[in-house]
């Protein structure tokens, strides 16, 4: 006899003003699995997860759970039920504590009056169970992402939920932290808790997946048995075709030196960093999480000051510096969050391209629509950016879109040298070729690029050198020939390897 599903969801669909969302969806959910859903952005994962969790509410199709179909008309509804969701941005209360986090909302009484030892005990035991020592009254602004994201799984496990929904839990994580992060899942897989998980590390799939549902354009497209199904078949089945060239790299003759940093010193973040850029080559700086090297992306672009040391920009001496500087000498940074720090997401796409160009395209200060419009459609076109509209606001945009626009942003400034942080991380695999196509032309056409990733065959596939950054410091550089996943990791983590 078959086993029971957790979860069955038929037929699932849902649209918006203009867009067909999801189309006839189908997924279901088994005790004590890991069941992988993929998809490029804009396939519909998210509007799916949301049904399930209750923040919207289907067009048409069935939800049952543990046989029995029911509406779930809301996310304390779908709480109650036994389902809860960890997205990939945390909904914790940042100055509250972690006892408090996990009881929000529900916090129990006694006499009228909050019980606090209860409370305490509770979260305490729940913490125990993910094998997790983290002081329960501690606030969780002073806690690791690692640790906020255990506070979020007890949060989902104290209202005794029997299936989890994790979006990209390991975006923020380093490789010791997700290994953490999947004791705790084969933990609950254990205990019978159906967990749904939804990544763009196609890599994942395998270590912790034991069923995977593709979704494309809204539609299902089909699912496997991990242990059947290659991770190039899983590709063919996100994009429609089949990528041939994660890495595409063309390999220059190195050029003229375009960026040269010397000593760079601020506190205890940046201790004497040196390195080279030159045109027509990709410099990686690989480390591990809190190794420096966003701190030292924003120190040479002129966002964070620096106590000692000098930055050079084809050959010339920055004094003063500042992002408006480094923008005027040709320099583009692509920051990590490129929401937070890229993008004015209350602004459209055509806005957010011209935006650090005003001044060079309309040096009358008053904006030639007709001229923004000109400029915009080309890089549209060249970077084959996906959006129904130039005026389309760019927080209704996929990830791997917005990448785009602010790729778009600064090659409007005309940027020679580019600085890289994490360029795909959250964006689909199909949106991670062509960013990566997009970084070999760049450099075919001459300009410099420093990429920082986290994601290993990213900085070997892609890079003509590699510094290695731990502690704020630089301790390693590593030609392509020579590199290794192995010797990379060593180094970031302070071990001797052969040389």
């Amino acid at each position: 006899m078959a086993e029971q599903p957790l979860l069955q969801a038929r037929k699932i669909t849902k649209t918006f003003p203009g867009i067909l969302a999801l189309d006839t969806v189908d997924f279901d959910l088994l005790p004590g699995e890991v069941h992988v859903l993929l998809g490029e952005n804009g396939a519909g994962k998210s509007t799916l997860m949301k049904i399930l969790a209750g923040a919207y509410q289907p067009d048409a199709g069935t939800i049952a759970l543990n046989g029995r179909e029911m509406r779930i008309a809301n996310p304390r509804q779908a709480q109650r039920l036994g389902l809860g969701i960890i997205y990939q941005e945390f909904n914790l209360a940042p100055y509250l504590t972690v006892a408090q986090n996990i009881f929000l909302g529900r916090f129990p009484h006694r006499w009228g009056l909050l019980d606090q030892a209860r409370m305490h005990a509770e979260s305490r035991k729940l913490l125990d169970g993910l094998n997790m020592d983290i002081d329960t009254r501690a606030k969780v602004v002073s806690l690791g992402v690692a640790h906020q994201q255990m506070v979020e799984v007890a949060k989902a496990l104290s209202v005794q939920s029997k299936i989890l929904i994790m979006d990209e839990p390991t975006a923020a994580l380093t490789d010791r932290e997700i290994e953490q992060l999947f004791a705790t899942i084969r933990r609950l897989k254990a205990q019978g808790i159906g967990i749904i998980y939804i990544s763009h590390r196609l890599q994942e799939v395998h270590q912790i997946g034991d069923r995977v549902t593709v979704l494309r354009d809204g539609k299902f497209i089909g699912i496997r048995q991990v242990s059947r199904v290659t991770v190039d078949e899983l590709i063919a089945m996100m994009v429609g075709r089949t990528i041939t060239q994660m890495f595409p790299r063309d390999y220059q003759p190195q050029g003229a030196e375009a960026l040269r940093v010397e000593g760079l010193t601020s506190g205890s973040r940046l201790r004497g960093v040196s390195l080279r850029v030159h045109a027509g080559e990709i410099v990686g700086l690989a480390g591990l999480v809190g190794a420096g090297r966003t701190e030292l992306a924003r120190a040479v672009f002129g966002a964070d000051p620096y106590e000692a040391g000098q930055v050079y920009v084809f050959g010339q001496q920055v004094r003063a510096a500042s992002p408006d500087r480094m923008v005027k000498l040709g320099m583009g940074l692509l920051p990590e969050d490129r929401k937070a720090h890229g993008l004015a997401m209350i602004l459209s796409l055509s806005e957010n391209v011209v935006l650090s160009s005003l001044q060079r395209l309309f040096p009358r200060r008053w904006v030639d629509v007709g001229r923004e419009r000109e400029v915009v459609a080309r890089y549209i076109a060249d970077l084959r950016i996906a959006t129904p509209s130039p005026r389309r606001l760019v927080q209704f945009l996929s990830g791997g879109t917005q990448q785009k626009v602010v790729l778009a942003k600064w090659l409007c400034t005309h940027s020679k040298i580019f600085i890289f942080d994490e360029p795909t991380r959250g964006i689909d695999v199909g949106a991670k070729a062509e960013i990566h196509g997009f970084m070999n032309e760049l450099v075919k056409q001459g300009a410099a690029v420093l990429m920082i990733s986290s994601d290993l065959p990213e900085i070997l596939g892609m890079s003509d050198r590699i510094y290695v950054m731990r502690q704020g410091q630089i301790v390693a550089e590593v030609p392509r020939e020579k590199a290794t996943q192995e010797r990379i990791v060593s180094y970031a983590m302070g071990h001797e390897v052969g040389r």
